[in-house]
């Protein structure tokens, strides 16, 4: 048995803490200064967690590797099974020219560019965030908003700015799910409090949108139906990440915010001439005025409604019993691992989920998918394998960056980092969303930020006295504001709208945004943890 050590380095634990932080600063300094392709910073910073954990800390190196092998095994099931499955679902659609269908409906909802700018950026980005994450939202949103008529660079920074509020739930839930696995606190629990923190930023983000598309006159003249899109997403997003499943929190908020969206009169007004000449600036695309026949456009909304269907029949308790037949636990070889006290840990033990897991349910919803809008399964089955082809970076990036995190908490490095910053005491309540936002900003990836100081958070949190699940919320909950930032998902914005080497303006037009709402986000859970906000944690 590896008893896990909290002060092996010199018997200090500032020396020991310092020597735990090398593999992440590693990571983080080959993205940030050097600009390393991150499946290449993940490799090498895993390499360095095993050899930190090895010499350092006196972790056998069969553990280790052992340690690295699961935190593979999970990256690719659940986690990534589920984002290829959902881009699988996506690229069918565009294969189709479904896709085109969707966009042109959404395009003819509202004439009034601000009104589109919350259709298309934050509801359909939603939407898209929900089912892929990873990028695609921004590209997709901004080359939408382009082919309204958008100017590029307003259009780029409207599809950032917007990617905030669902990214916590996207990819089918993934961060959370990660989040919930690294740290080892039951997803309900962790799903609920990112529940409660994230509508918030919700309500405010469509405000800022129509401010951001045309000033003070926009926000003036559109703030009803913005805050009544944020309203619904926001209670949407609050309901199923509490009460019904965390997998379908984003999809339920951006067909909510959508809906309320469309319900208020005034969205429906066409936009003064004035207002279009001011913000349409750029050139409206041709195909917005082809007529599409009724069952295509029902068709084009047909994927987002059968996954909705099927993760909500696997919520109902028989059927879920019946899923969870299929998952199977059992004690994971070469590893066996003590915490400090002397206690197993939970990671000598692997379930995993066969059926009853978003990545399977997507799949079966794929297939009726390419059922309904007339996919051949030979043609269904190239796009599956095409779609993991275009992944395959992130792919090798997920799973270094979870072998990383699971070293890294195997070996007790996390902890001896989350012992050494619960030092912060109080203060730590205000740390824990720039950690996440910080994670985001550089990795690129709510996900990967999880994976990284998930555990952190939750080993700091226990030593001060914190709630573990309030401090691990707060770091997905922070982590949505650095994704506008991210160098990843600017140069994705500028290639998806023709604005090559263009990521520094970008970037000055989005951090105090960024910044600004992660303050806004701090307080948040600094009241949370307080008597303050206390009484919104479950």
């Amino acid at each position: 048995m590896y008893v896990q050590q909290l002060e092996p380095v010199a018997d200090s634990l500032g020396l020991s803490a310092l020597v735990a932080t090398l593999p992440l600063l590693t990571v983080l300094v080959l993205l940030g200064a050097v600009r390393m392709k991150a499946h290449r910073a993940g490799l090498i910073g895993l390499a360095v967690a095993v050899l930190v954990a090895w010499l350092a800390y006196g972790m056998p190196l069969g553990q280790t590797a052992s340690s690295a092998a699961q935190g593979v095994l999970f990256g690719l099931f659940p986690i990534l099974w589920i984002v290829v499955n959902a881009l699988w679902v996506y690229r069918m659609t565009v294969r189709t020219r479904h896709f085109d269908i969707l966009r042109r409906s959404f395009g003819r909802l509202s004439d009034d560019p601000r009104i589109q700018a919350l259709v298309v950026a934050f509801c359909f980005g939603a939407l898209l965030e929900a089912l892929a994450g990873f990028g695609a939202p921004v590209a997709i949103s901004a080359v939408m908003l382009v082919a309204l008529g958008f100017d590029p660079v307003r259009a780029a920074v409207v599809a950032l700015v917007a990617n905030t509020a669902p990214v916590a739930f996207g990819a089918m839930g993934t961060p959370v799910v990660t989040l919930a696995q690294v740290t080892g606190l039951p997803l309900d629990a962790v799903a609920t409090v990112v529940g409660r923190q994230t509508p918030l930023l919700a309500l405010v983000v469509p405000l800022l949108l129509v401010w951001l598309v045309d000033g003070r006159r926009g926000l003036r003249e559109t703030w009803v139906p913005a805050l009544a899109c944020g309203v619904a997403f926001a209670a949407a997003q609050f309901a199923a990440s509490n009460y019904v499943s965390a997998q379908l929190a984003d999809i339920g908020a951006a067909l909510a915010g959508a809906g309320a969206l469309m319900a208020v009169p005034h969205a429906r007004r066409p936009a003064a001439e004035p207002v279009r000449a001011a913000v349409l600036t750029g050139v409206r695309s041709d195909d917005l005025d082809h007529h599409d026949p009724r069952p295509e456009v029902l068709r084009a909304y047909a994927p987002y409604a059968l996954i909705v269907a099927v993760f909500s029949l696997a919520q109902i308790p028989a059927v879920k019993d019946l899923l969870a037949k299929a998952t199977r636990t059992f004690d994971w070889p070469f590893l066996n691992v003590a915490d400090p006290s002397g206690d197993p840990v939970g990671g000598n033990v692997f379930s995993l989920p066969l059926v009853a897991t978003g990545g399977t349910l997507v799949l079966l919803a794929g297939v009726g998918t390419a059922a309904v809008i007339g996919v051949h399964a030979r043609v269904a089955a190239r796009e599956w394998a095409a779609t993991v082809h275009e992944l395959r970076f992130a792919i090798l990036t997920v799973t270094s960056v979870l072998a990383l995190a699971y070293v890294m908490n195997l070996s007790g490095q996390a902890a001896t980092i989350g012992h050494y910053v619960a030092a912060a005491g109080a203060g730590l309540a205000f740390l824990s969303p720039v950690l996440g936002w910080f994670g985001v900003a550089v990795t690129g990836s709510d996900t990967s930020a999880n994976a990284l100081f998930g555990a952190l958070q939750v080993t700091a949190a226990q030593q001060s006295g914190l709630s573990p699940e309030l401090l691990a919320a707060a770091n997905s909950s922070g982590g949505v504001l650095g994704k506008m930032i991210s160098p990843q998902n600017l140069t994705i914005a500028c290639a998806a709208v023709g604005l090559a080497s263009k990521e520094g303006d970008l970037l000055r037009k989005v951090l105090p945004w960024s910044l600004g709402l992660l303050l806004v986000m701090c307080l948040i859970v600094v009241g949370q943890s307080t008597a303050v906000l206390g009484w919104m944690l479950p």
